[in-house]
């Protein structure tokens, strides 16, 4: 199959982390064909979805790892497959892709479906599963979040299209910084913010769970830097080998149908304790450590299951 990868910067990388990077190594090595473009370079031009982006190869040797032909122009829908790769934010630029990608769902096979990646973006996704979250409000208004604060004691806070831990706030019941945090929030966005009840078993890791298809492959758990509130790796997290428990599956049980549905292939969705947190279609990560903590290979999966929607 011809293979298109939309992402940020594939040199910038790390090749033994990356979900994307490992993506394409499997695809390679099972005989399809990469490009590599960014998303800056999709374009709608009469009628066609173009990209300018180039032909790739990649190894594993981190520095040399993926080797760029010319620069080129290609109709997007002369491949077979498309995937949507770049990191958040999940601004206006993330979603205008989104719609222009949705112009192939004719002729190309478009992972994550960008029309539910549009509608259903992490944070917001998990609001159809309300006994499944903890206590969560989304409001600029700040005394729509004062209030949920003085009814939960210690929350969360954090910007609703966030991404990779950054922006993320814990308040204390005591804390006084929450109009401050507030102030600067709404002072260089519009969008609102996104609050939830503090959950204590966060100490003990944020659990990243892999689905393809709507079925879950196993986990990995994060567990939060000393001093730390985040578990995100790019933030000093350290992933460890962990084991699907009763709630996950019921969870995934839950939720993995209407993934199916919408057809998002791959999904990285977190649980810490007995709560589901976020639902992230726009770019999961977790493939690599999964794969090294399991022994099976994640990313064969995933391109079984693509490969079986373009059979």
């Amino acid at each position: 199959m011809k293979i298109a990868f939309q992402m940020d910067p594939i040199g910038a990388v790390d090749i033994n982390a990356d979900s994307s990077f490992r993506l394409a190594e499997e695809a390679q090595a099972r005989g399809h064909t990469l490009f590599f473009y960014t998303p800056d370079h999709l374009a709608y031009q009469e009628g066609r979805i173009t990209a300018r982006g180039q032909d790739m190869t990649v190894q594993r040797v981190q520095g040399d790892h993926a080797q760029l032909g010319e620069m080129r122009e290609v109709d997007l829908a002369d491949f077979d497959v498309v995937w949507l790769r770049q990191d958040p934010p999940f601004d206006m630029h993330y979603i205008t892709s989104t719609h222009l990608l949705d112009r192939l769902r004719e002729t190309t096979l478009v992972v994550n479906d960008p029309f539910w990646v549009r509608n259903f973006p992490e944070k917001l996704m998990v609001l159809d599963f309300p006994d499944l979250t903890p206590p969560t409000t989304i409001a600029r208004d700040l005394t729509t979040i004062r209030a949920f604060k003085e009814k939960h004691g210690d929350i969360i806070v954090k910007p609703l299209y966030g991404n990779g831990g950054a922006g993320v706030f814990l308040l204390t019941k005591d804390d006084r910084n929450l109009s401050s945090l507030h102030e600067l929030f709404t002072g260089f966005s519009r969008e609102p913010l996104i609050a939830q009840k503090f959950l204590p078993d966060v100490s003990k890791g944020d659990k990243r769970v892999i689905l393809i298809d709507g079925e879950p492959v196993g986990a990995i758990n994060r567990v939060p830097a000393k001093g730390e509130t985040r578990s995100n790796m790019h933030v000093g997290g350290r992933p460890e080998k962990v084991g699907l428990t009763e709630r996950d599956l019921e969870i995934c049980a839950r939720i993995g149908p209407v993934l199916k549905e919408k057809d998002q292939i791959f999904v990285g969705i977190d649980v810490i304790g007995d709560y589901l947190t976020e639902i992230n279609v726009t770019s999961p990560t977790g493939i690599q450590e999964l794969e090294r903590f399991d022994g099976t290979n994640i990313a064969a999966k995933i391109w079984e299951a693509i490969e079986r929607r373009r059979a």
